[in-house]
């Protein structure tokens, strides 16, 4: 396990937290989004749970959180070692680029030669001391000058992830199993997965990213130069509030809206300036009911998983998951990996194969206005 250097001193863990979820509708909205729920039964919020994974990392001090303005009181209700000089709140999803490059831009500003590290704040960890290592080796080759990934060793040929192909070994001191990375791939279909997981070259893409700041700045200056000036704007403005607010209703709308896989990662990989530590820790993104069920279920296909404080499901011969917000009674007969989410004012039921498809009813939802359910 590898030892944790002095270069951690200067690291600060940012957690972007935004985003719906628009997979697990109707449990996550607007509102309330999947990062303020308890989808684990750990008794506390996945944004809490990323809280305190962190905290041995960086300090209580030295997190900084990114949200939506409309989320900022339950933000603070969760997190109240969190300072007012952490929190960074967003007028509008504007995606993970313009998310982390602001909190990089403020970071340098304030300690210039900062070391950062992203971990969003609804994803679902076990093992954390290997997390921890993991990232101790991420630190050493950012200090190195690379842009920094953490790689998840597949266990299966997912396709709700995307995949990271790795090469050969970097000679980092500090990172001795730090890999090069050459190409990023975006969910890809059953049959290449496998073949991905077959060859032993790929990683499943957690997208957590760790990094100087400066250098991070750099590489999205190369891709989106006019989304750099932006936040190099804001971040000049960031710490006056008199300056903040007008500085952010002016520049963050008009902020190109960009994933930091296509801005930063694949451009830092085509020029080999990327890296990857392999995670051997359990994750999970949560990115569906098919994977809350396998969550909760201990990865036991044929049991039912039962979320909600007041759930009545009568169940027999049937598998899949239940969340239940409606205190009415739900019976199960005789269905596999069913999903059914029954909340006051909408009912979703489908199966762990469709999982993925939620978000179309989502948008269709957002076509016809209901915006009231969403």
């Amino acid at each position: 396990m590898a030892r944790t250097p002095k270069t951690l001193d200067r690291f600060y863990s940012v957690i972007p937290a935004g985003g719906i979820g628009s997979r697990l509708w109707p449990l996550s909205r607007a509102d309330a989004p999947k990062f303020l729920h308890d989808l684990t039964g750990s008794g506390q919020t996945l944004l809490r749970d990323t809280w305190d994974r962190l905290v041995p990392l960086s300090g209580e001090q030295r997190i900084m959180v990114v949200t939506g303005r409309a989320h900022r009181a339950a933000v603070e209700a969760q997190l109240p070692a969190l300072t007012d000089e952490n929190i960074v709140l967003e007028s509008e999803p504007r995606d993970s680029t313009a998310a982390i490059g602001l909190a990089a831009a403020i970071l340098e500003r304030r300690e210039p030669g900062v070391i950062i590290g992203s971990f969003a704040a609804d994803h679902v960890i076990k093992n954390h001391a290997l997390f921890l290592s993991a990232v101790t080796e991420a630190v050493a080759a950012a200090d190195a000058g690379y842009i920094t990934t953490i790689g998840i060793s597949p266990t299966e040929p997912a396709i709700g992830f995307g995949y990271i192909r790795s090469a050969g070994p970097l000679d980092i001191g500090g990172a001795p199993s730090a890999l090069t990375v050459t190409e990023f791939v975006e969910k890809p279909d059953l049959e290449t997965a496998e073949r991905y997981v077959a060859s032993g070259n790929y990683l499943w893409n957690a997208s957590m990213f760790i990094t100087r700041a400066d250098r991070l700045l750099e590489e999205i200056g190369r891709s989106q130069p006019e989304l750099l000036a932006g936040l190099l704007e804001l971040a000049e403005a960031w710490d006056d509030p008199a300056t903040r607010g007008p500085a952010v209703d002016r520049i963050w709308p008009n902020l190109t809206k960009i994933a930091i896989d296509y801005a930063v990662a694949e451009p830092a990989a085509a020029a080999g300036k990327l890296a990857v530590i392999p995670g051997y820790f359990d994750w999970d993104d949560v990115g569906d009911f098919a994977s809350l069920a396998k969550l909760n279920s201990g990865g036991r296909k044929s049991d039912l998983a039962i979320l909600g404080e007041n759930a009545r499901v009568l169940s027999d011969a049937s598998s899949g998951i239940v969340v239940s917000q409606s205190g009415r009674v739900i019976s199960l007969i005789g269905v596999k990996d069913i999903v059914v989410v029954d909340t006051p004012d909408a009912l979703l039921v489908t199966t762990s194969e469709n999982a993925q498809r939620v978000k179309a009813v989502v948008d269709a939802l957002k076509l016809t206005g209901s915006s009231d359910v969403l």
